[in-house]
């Protein structure tokens, strides 16, 4: 599933939940609180409501939001069982009709009684509690079909790694699919080698395989008391890179990661992650990335015709520069901007190796004969970036995160602390643009960026996009 349809779904639930318990408050008073046969219709579309009332009740209608969220009701449920999701919704609504109750203690809400309030929690966990298995329903028709697939790598070819990895693929609703497995040799290798399974690394490869490919989960199955070094290596890796890990103990000494809990079959599974980009505030993130780029597109539409009628006068070429760029945990897209140089650039760039005056695996040069007149103009205000809105749109990037680097600059890192950049979304601002950007060294570009991540809030992305403007209107760094 694509990350819009995925945030339009999340925002369809979030506004069920709601509209559920406008429902039930209306049924709850229909039942226990107002006799109807003395209410005519005439006098129930008289009634004036209250200034006071409509904010009482979108106060109440907050709190529920709120406290649906905290219970994690609209994080992903791969791997928890329709029973842990029932009883997560029956907790955060008893939470939920507890707060009510207190609500409608302190403002001396009459039609609020313990009779009201049962029909209220009852009626709102059978309701909320079957969308929800309406939902998994769904979204397991949509793995089950190739959609919305996760890769996860196996450490470890044991006994207990082959059972795991028959019931992951025993259930394609999950929507993971094995990138293969990796381990040493040992004395029962020749014995999972006859399950068929793919052995892609050993432990000594593994940091490579890791960096080369696409991997959005890492399940340790090593044997702890033997191979801790070698598990605890691993888990750093994962760390280190923004790749979350999973394993059966809580033994690691961690340094950034956070740590959750999720049941899986007759085990549970300890899961690892870096910074704070979880639950409802990402979910506000993407739905803004969403409006503001389909927003911003619908309006500079004149300002993008003319832009390109203007490249196309200029120079001739294409309008459009298309390159592949790595995102969110090195996923290939390809990211859109006004042409700058020469139809040929990248094909001249090796000759101009040698004069690269930026520091680290990048390359900048500030006189770039392959510049046009008009794309010196264009890199100068940053118009050239406006076509990224579109990759926003289409949920490759976010409106502020890390910088998406080319295939080039990616081989020649040699730090994987800096591969935790790509653990969140590319965007197309962020601390380093509003920090100097060309006149800022690689190595603290890269802290910008983890600081970002480590510190991420909604806030903090409405600061960035705030002091990006002056930054653009000042042209620094620009290049």
């Amino acid at each position: 599933m694509i990350p819009q349809r995925r945030q339009l779904l999340l925002k369809l639930l979030k506004l069920f939940d709601l509209a559920n318990l406008i429902f039930c408050f209306f049924l709850g008073a229909l039942i226990v609180d107002l006799p109807l046969e003395k209410v005519s219709f005439a006098r129930f579309l008289s009634m004036r409501v209250k200034i006071q009332n409509v904010m009482l009740f979108g106060s109440i209608l907050l709190i529920w939001h709120t406290i649906f969220s905290r219970f994690g009701l609209y994080h992903s449920k791969r791997l928890s069982t329709y029973r842990s999701d029932a009883v997560d919704i029956i907790k955060a609504t008893s939470v939920g009709t507890l707060a009510i109750f207190v609500m409608a203690t302190l403002f001396n809400i009459r039609m609020a009684n313990i009779n009201f309030l049962a029909v209220l929690w009852a009626v709102c966990c059978v309701n909320a509690v079957l969308s929800r298995l309406m939902l998994r329903y769904v979204l397991k028709r949509f793995r089950v079909r190739g959609r919305n697939l996760r890769k996860m790598l196996i450490i470890g070819t044991n006994y207990r790694a082959v059972r795991f990895a028959t019931g992951i693929e025993a259930k394609p609703e999950l929507g993971y699919r094995l990138a293969g497995f990796v381990d040493n040799d040992w004395s029962g290798l020749e014995e999972f080698q006859n399950t068929g399974y793919p052995l892609v690394a050993n432990l000594a490869e593994f940091p490579a395989f890791l960096r080369n490919h696409i991997i959005d989960e890492v399940v340790i199955c090593l044997p702890i008391k033997s191979c801790y070094q070698q598990a605890s290596q691993i888990v750093s890796l994962c760390e280190e890179q923004g790749i979350i890990s999973r394993f059966l103990s809580d033994i690691f000494n961690l340094k950034l990661a956070r740590l959750k809990s999720e049941p899986f079959e007759d085990s549970r599974m300890v899961t690892l992650y870096t910074g704070n980009m979880e639950g409802q505030s990402v979910v506000i993130k993407q739905g803004l990335d969403f409006i503001i780029s389909l927003s911003l597109i619908i309006c500079l539409s004149p300002l993008f015709l003319l832009i390109a009628l203007l490249i196309k006068a200029s120079s001739p070429g294409p309008v459009l520069f298309i390159q592949e760029r790595l995102g969110l945990n090195k996923r290939r897209f390809r990211m859109f901007k006004f042409r700058t140089m020469i139809p040929d650039a990248e094909q001249k760039l090796p000759e101009l190796e040698h004069l690269n005056e930026a520091g680290g695996p990048v390359f900048k040069i500030r006189n770039d004969p392959r510049i046009t007149t008009f794309g010196r103009f264009l890199r100068k205000t940053s118009l050239d970036e406006l076509p990224q809105f579109i990759n926003v749109l289409l949920g490759d990037m976010s409106l502020v995160g890390p910088r998406p680097l080319p295939l080039r600059d990616y081989a020649g890192f040699d730090q994987d602390w800096h591969r935790r950049r790509f653990s969140v979304r590319p965007g197309m601002t962020c601390l380093w643009q509003i920090s100097g950007r060309n006149n800022v060294s690689f190595e603290k570009w890269m802290e910008l960026d983890i600081q970002y991540i480590d510190q991420w809030s909604l806030w903090s992305d409405f600061k960035i996009l705030a002091r990006t403007i002056p930054a653009v209107l000042k042209g620094a760094g620009a290049a």
